[in-house]
């Protein structure tokens, strides 16, 4: 080999080896204690909680219930299709998150999900719902039940809505605004508080699927 071609080589090998410190650096899962979680908004509980038996449907009709919420880390948000903000922003630093992860590292993604509780069925279709959280990402879940069913699930994770009637004669909902974490085995895990980012979203996944 000439002394040109040893050396073209030899750049490409630390121009390899930069590279590949590089990706790894960025996309080794971060591991968060509890106490830097906290300061970023996140609540661990010191023992995850039994969720009783409750039942709902996902927007494909398909049943959604204890049983759902095994396998993966579910980030559920409680909320609206008519939401004209929290929501909406809420579900799209979901879906941002989702991406970064799957950009990262496809099979870590694929062990998170995220999903939007209706608190609204009256007007929150099946349909409706799958349009809505499609929009945020294709593998997003949209759940719905009566009232009397959703209030039992909300309940057990320290969510709270109502009707709230307006001046036009219709009506909003007012909700708690916490993205609740249920772990794979379907126990109520945490929750992330108001403001939400993508960083926080993302940060909390990871670091409790790598210590659970």
């Amino acid at each position: 080999m000439s002394p040109v071609g040893r050396t073209v080589l030899l750049c490409v090998v630390f121009i390899s080896l930069v590279l590949g410190a590089f990706v790894y650096t960025t996309l080794q899962t971060p591991e968060l204690s509890d106490e830097e979680l906290r300061d970023r908004g996140v609540f661990v509980m010191p023992r995850p909680r039994d969720v009783a038996s409750f039942s709902l449907e996902d927007h494909t009709g398909a049943a959604f219930d204890n049983e759902s919420l095994k396998g993966k880390w579910s980030f559920l948000f409680f909320g609206f299709t008519h939401c004209p903000d929290i929501c909406p922003t809420t579900m799209s630093e979901m879906g941002q998150a989702e991406r970064q992860m799957r950009q990262a590292d496809p099979e870590l993604a694929d062990g998170f999900r995220g999903v939007l509780v209706s608190v609204d069925p009256e007007r929150d279709t099946s349909e409706q719902l799958q349009s809505y959280v499609s929009a945020f990402s294709p593998s997003f879940l949209g759940v719905r039940g009566d009232i009397a069913a959703t209030g039992v699930f909300a309940q057990q994770v320290n969510v709270a809505f109502a009707k709230v009637p307006t001046p036009d004669g219709r009506y909003t909902m007012d909700h708690s605004g916490q993205i609740v974490i249920i772990n794979p085995e379907g126990h109520y895990h945490g929750f992330i508080k108001l403001p939400h980012q993508a960083e926080t979203i993302r940060l909390a996944y990871q670091s409790l699927a790598a210590r659970f």
